[in-house]
């Protein structure tokens, strides 16, 4: 069951975003600023939505989404910022079941187009993600300190 992340289940929500961190080798993990972080998206929010996936009752995935604008179709996007199933989870149908909750909720919300990026030795993701036939981007992606 997909649900939508409020302030009644932000808490069962922060410790899929921790072990989403810890997978992704995160350093500075602050459980009470990802609190602050996430208590602003939300189903009436115009800056996104984040979506948790139930199985018998317990929060095992979740996704959130952004939305951005682009300048090559001149549009709003949706982007598929994270994306995260439990390991023992995995490989039940969860994170394409969100990938599709997140593409309705982002075409309801106004979006050309939802997109997303993962890391490259993450095989398992990509798989998923070839399978449903998305198309992988030639593009690279750069971050730059600003402070």
């Amino acid at each position: 069951m997909i649900e939508a992340v409020s302030e009644k289940n932000l808490d069962e929500l922060l410790p899929l975003v921790r072990a989403y961190l810890e997978f992704y080798h995160v350093a500075d993990i602050d459980d009470a600023r990802n609190k602050t972080f996430f208590s602003q998206f939300g189903e009436g929010s115009d800056k996104g939505c984040l979506f948790l996936y139930r199985k018998e009752g317990k929060a095992v995935a979740f996704a959130t989404v952004y939305f951005s604008y682009t300048t090559s179709i001149t549009a709003k996007v949706a982007v598929l910022n994270d994306l995260y199933t439990m390991p023992d989870y995995r490989g039940q149908g969860m994170a394409k079941s969100l990938i599709k909750h997140a593409a309705e909720y982002a075409k309801a919300q106004g979006a050309a187009r939802l997109h997303w990026l993962t890391a490259p030795n993450n095989k398992q993701a990509q798989a998923l993600y070839d399978s449903m036939g998305a198309a992988k981007s030639e593009w690279y992606f750069y971050t730059y300190p600003v402070s």
